[in-house]
């Protein structure tokens, strides 16, 4: 039986009736369904309308569907099945009678998958932010184990100061915490509930919605029963979220390919996430990288996907929400597909810290810290700038660094300059002068390693709590 065939006199057109379907991808929001549904009883319950006796029947038949579906695949296998919710309906009467059909009495399928998406997606915030963590507990990890090597920092792709490796890694630690809390804060605005707000008006019967809430772990009800069934901002906001995460994957992949090619040798691939060519013997290719910046394209465009969608619908619920259930579940699939192995990736990779450490002395990495030498013996910094370039340019005619360059070659372009010079552009003294909050100085660094461990650390133990 049709949810909803009372007033219609013929049948759907079979191909309609197959193309409109959403049980092939909504079934993945069973549990939560049965949850919701379960909580759904019992406020019918206490509002009069189920026996103690239908209580216990469709609970226990609830029950019994959650089992099934755990124990076998087919068992989701039903193609008379519209939605996740017709699927429990059918599945409930055939276990207990015609008594499972009052479950239904006072509730929408509108607010029911508004209640199932927000239930799918708060837990898929919580995978996704414990994933974030352990990636950022082993970026911490590895920057600790490279101590204080060092390597060149670029800027417009071109060599720019040097850097230590712990402060480049942890660069990537702070994009990915800031993605952690920005689903936390997503989270937020998700954990409101909507059942009891019907199709549109509201329930019809005096359900409980505080208490409801309560049972599913929400904060509280929907406040608007307009606004709660056509809502889909959270999950706007989730893939936009997920977005941005994917942009910084992206980022990072990228990086990786480039310092594991021939030229940069800053590391080697880990064989384990690697492939080779069929027809070229000597190739190992960055495949675990390339996929995560080629999949991370996909969440982008899942995010302008959900927006174009909403973009022009009418209040409240129309069927083409239901078209915004697969970009979420994609983007959360992509997402906790990823992270794990970009994880093992990081803890197997190996860095090459001697060509690191050369490509870091190389390049004139240390040209600010001349000029600044100079900055700090009273030359103007517009001048110190130009004085250390046209000590650049000798040092390019000549095919040597400025610390190659002669003191009274130096002098030539600036009388400032004296012996001490070439101690302070040593790549320690050029590390150290970075002694700022954020800066590379070792110390400062040892310190932003210390916070973002306790920051990545205190994440996955928050995670964990909602679990």
């Amino acid at each position: 039986m049709k949810m909803w065939s009372g007033r219609f006199r013929q049948p759907l057109d079979p191909a309609f009736e197959c193309w409109q379907r959403s049980f092939d991808f909504d079934q993945r929001l069973l549990r939560y369904e049965i949850a919701a549904s379960g909580a759904h009883a019992r406020a019918l319950k206490n509002a009069g309308v189920l026996t103690s006796d239908d209580l216990i029947g469709i609970l226990q038949g609830l029950e019994q569907i959650d089992k099934k579906a755990a124990e076998s695949a087919s068992f989701l296998q039903d193609p008379q099945a519209e939605d996740v919710h017709h699927f429990v309906e059918k599945q409930l009467v055939g276990l207990i009678g015609e008594t499972g059909y009052k479950l239904h009495s006072g509730r929408s399928r509108n607010e029911q998958i508004a209640t199932d998406l927000r239930l799918y997606v708060r837990d898929a915030i919580d995978q996704v932010r414990q994933e974030i963590g352990e990636l950022c507990v082993s970026l911490c990890d590895r920057a600790r184990q490279s101590g204080d090597a060092a390597m060149p920092a670029y800027t417009h792709l071109q060599k720019a100061e040097p850097v230590l490796v712990a402060h480049w890694l942890l660069a990537y630690a702070e994009m990915f915490l800031r993605d952690a809390d920005r689903l936390a804060d997503c989270r937020k605005r998700v954990n409101i509930c909507p059942l009891g707000a019907g199709a549109v008006a509201g329930a019809t019967l005096p359900l409980e919605r505080e208490w409801m809430a309560e049972a599913l772990g929400f904060d509280a009800p929907t406040a608007n029963s307009i606004d709660a069934t056509s809502d889909r901002d959270f999950a706007v906001e989730f893939v936009n979220a997920l977005s941005l995460l994917a942009i910084h994957l992206s980022r990072w992949a990228e990086e990786m390919i480039l310092f594991s090619s021939h030229e940069y040798a800053f590391l080697a691939l880990p064989e384990a996430y690697s492939t080779g060519s069929s027809a070229m013997p000597q190739k190992k290719n960055p495949d675990l990288l390339e996929l995560v910046r080629g999949k991370c394209a996909r969440i982008v465009g899942n995010a302008t996907s959900l927006a174009v969608t909403l973009k022009a619908l009418p209040l409240a619920y129309n069927k083409d929400l239901q078209e915004t259930q697969p970009p979420v579940f994609e983007s959360a699939d992509i997402c906790l597909g990823m992270l794990p192995l970009i994880t093992a990736w990081m803890k197997a990779v190996e860095f090459n810290i001697e060509k690191m450490l050369q490509a870091a002395q190389l390049g004139f990495t240390n040209a600010w810290a001349a000029a600044t030498y100079l900055v700090e013996r009273s030359v103007p910094s517009r001048m110190a700038h130009e004085r250390v370039g046209k000590a650049v340019q000798i040092c390019i005619e000549r095919g040597c660094e400025l610390q190659d360059l002669p003191l009274a070659d130096l002098q030539s372009v600036s009388p400032a300059f004296d012996q001490d010079l070439y101690q302070r552009l040593q790549l320690a003294s050029v590390l150290a002068m970075h002694d700022v909050p954020g800066g590379t100085a070792p110390a400062r660094v040892r310190q932003a390693l210390n916070e973002a461990r306790e920051r990545a650390e205190s994440l996955c133990k928050e995670v964990h709590a909602h679990a």
